[in-house]
């Protein structure tokens, strides 16, 4: 039976890959932050459907916590089968006037703590010529978004990180696929701070998307884009628009 460890797992499409991922017989590693969320989830999930599931209570922002995570899935004797990077926030606002702790939070989140985790389990992956990876990204990735800056910023490199690793591991018999959703039914735009007049349509639920993210990579697709037809109209358009007119109504648009 294959292990799968999820990131931010207590919640919106984590908990929902967590919960699709056990319906298909896979054992969990769920890592979050609240003990109380995962302790929950994994008593529902070994009740129904009679699989393992460990829990590591972690805040990811930390800067060692790629290593606690990995040295304690060393130290149960996990083999780690499906990486999925799926922790992530973003802070809505003009970037001069935010609080920079939590930009630097966003990226250490977002791309150092997703790195990391990537490179620790990566290898053994290789060494087995088997393995997955799904990173979780996001429509910003396509283009600069003003007052969601840093956010924006750190789905780009998501994008042009996993892509890459796509490409250098093809041949090793380990996939990698990034996900890229328009707005989905979470608590996103609440934790971002986002005006209620400015939070996005949420057409799109967690399980919807990961039920494209698990088709996707069995496609052995590099990258997936999910929603609807404005979602994949949006993330096209840069290459048809000048950036600097882009920019100019992006910042009309999401001006507070």
């Amino acid at each position: 039976m294959s292990t799968a460890l999820i990131t931010g797992s207590s919640g919106g499409i984590g908990k929902a890959f967590a919960e699709e991922l056990a319906a298909r017989n896979t054992n969990l590693v769920l890592v979050s932050r609240s003990e109380e969320k995962l302790n929950q989830l994994a008593k529902q999930l070994q009740e129904q459907y009679k699989i393992q599931v460990d829990i590591i209570v972690k805040d990811l922002t930390e800067p060692e916590a790629a290593q606690v995570v990995y040295d304690t899935t060393k130290n149960k004797g996990l083999t780690i089968d499906l990486l999925i990077n799926n922790a992530g926030f973003g802070d809505y606002g003009d970037f001069a006037e935010r609080h920079g702790e939590r930009h630097v939070k966003i990226v250490q989140l977002n791309v150092l703590t997703l790195v990391d985790l990537t490179h620790k389990f990566l290898p053994e992956m290789r060494q087995r010529g088997s393995g997955s990876i799904i990173n979780l990204s996001s429509l910003t990735a396509f283009q600069p978004m003003p007052y969601l800056s840093v956010y924006a910023a750190s789905k780009a490199f998501i994008v042009s990180f996993s892509q890459a690793l796509w490409a250098e591991n093809r041949h090793y018999g380990v996939r990698v696929l990034v996900v890229c959703p328009g707005p989905v039914e979470t608590n996103f735009f609440t934790e971002a701070n986002f005006p209620p007049a400015l939070a996005g349509r949420t057409n799109t639920t967690p399980t919807q998307v990961v039920y494209q993210s698990l088709e996707a990579l069995a496609r052995r697709d590099s990258i997936v884009v999910i929603g609807g037809i404005t979602t994949h109209f949006v993330s096209r358009l840069s290459r048809f628009i000048p950036r600097k007119t882009m920019l100019y109504f992006l910042e009309k648009q999401f001006k507070k």
